[in-house]
């Protein structure tokens, strides 16, 4: 269920969209967001999610549940999770983080991990188990922050 919230930029509408998005399935994209990215085909909307933090409910609760939508929703055309610092002993060790992470890899959700941040704390061999490309990323994501990618941190 949606909640009645509607107001554009303010904390409480985005914590609205969040929850109505925790216990709903995926849907299609609006009619109105299909009719943008038809108007403008070469145009392709791209986000990138730093998921930094080493706090669990971060992750269930807010990271992950936003990134899965954005890709399964069509909010995004191409999404990215990087995996960064302390999020990355945390998914390591954490069984279910690891199944949501599975999740949005097949809704196409293209899952990265610093290979710096992954190898200082003895796990870039178990990211990469998961199916994550661990691999240097402070070039790629500067590349995304002085490009056209929209970078959302948790």
């Amino acid at each position: 269920m949606r909640s009645p919230v509607r107001a554009r930029g303010s904390s409480l509408a985005l914590f609205a969209v969040l929850m109505g998005t925790l216990f709903s399935a995926p849907t299609a994209p609006t009619l109105h967001a299909q009719s943008e990215t038809a108007m403008n085909p070469d145009d392709s909307s791209r986000l990138a999610v730093l998921w930094t933090s080493g706090d669990r409910d971060v992750a269930l609760r807010a990271a992950f549940m936003y990134t899965l939508n954005a890709k399964a929703r069509g909010w995004f055309d191409q999404v990215t999770l990087i995996v960064w610092g302390p999020s990355a002993e945390l998914l390591a060790r954490d069984g279910e983080l690891q199944d949501r992470v599975r999740a949005m890899d097949e809704a196409g959700v293209v899952l990265v991990a610093c290979k710096a941040c992954a190898d200082g704390y003895g796990v870039s061999e178990a990211l990469e188990g998961m199916g994550i490309e661990v691999k240097y990323m402070g070039e790629p994501l500067t590349e995304m922050l002085q490009g056209d990618w929209e970078v959302l941190t948790f």
